[in-house]
């Protein structure tokens, strides 16, 4: 069913239940997993600095891959990551999707609605909306 299969994740606990949720269903399938998290670039005006700035964003990133491949570890499920910077991830995200010639991407959402949702935003609702391809999301 699907081959190939994207996880995204942001290293936070409810990201996390996706990428759980996603490498069970890639070992269910024998897909091939790339799982991805998007870092943001250095903001025009910031008090860090960009080495600073970078140091941060690259460390918050391979905390999160890891806790992917220790998960992906504990199923025997093989997986190769992705880190890219963006303003959107949910552009990254679908970008990625197609470049990978991904046949799903799976990921986490609070489920916010309303008012909420419009003042926080939702990148899931975003890949939801742009993707071509099947978006599974978890709650």
């Amino acid at each position: 069913m699907y081959k190939h299969i994207l996880i995204s994740t942001d290293g936070s606990e409810l990201a996390q239940k996706g990428v759980d949720h996603g490498l069970a269903l890639a070992k269910n399938l024998g897909s091939t997993v790339k799982v991805i998290t998007v870092t943001e670039p250095y903001p025009l005006q910031s008090a860090a600095t960009r080495a600073s700035w970078t140091e941060a964003q690259t460390k918050h990133a391979d905390a999160a891959l890891d806790a992917a491949r220790n998960a992906a570890a504990k199923l025997d499920v093989k997986i190769d990551v992705v880190q890219t910077t963006q303003h959107s991830p949910a552009e990254a995200i679908v970008e990625t999707a197609k470049e990978l010639s991904c046949d799903l991407i799976v990921m986490a959402s609070h489920g916010r609605r309303g008012v909420s949702r419009l003042l926080l935003g939702s990148q899931t609702a975003e890949v939801v909306h742009y993707s071509t391809i099947p978006v599974l999301v978890v709650r």
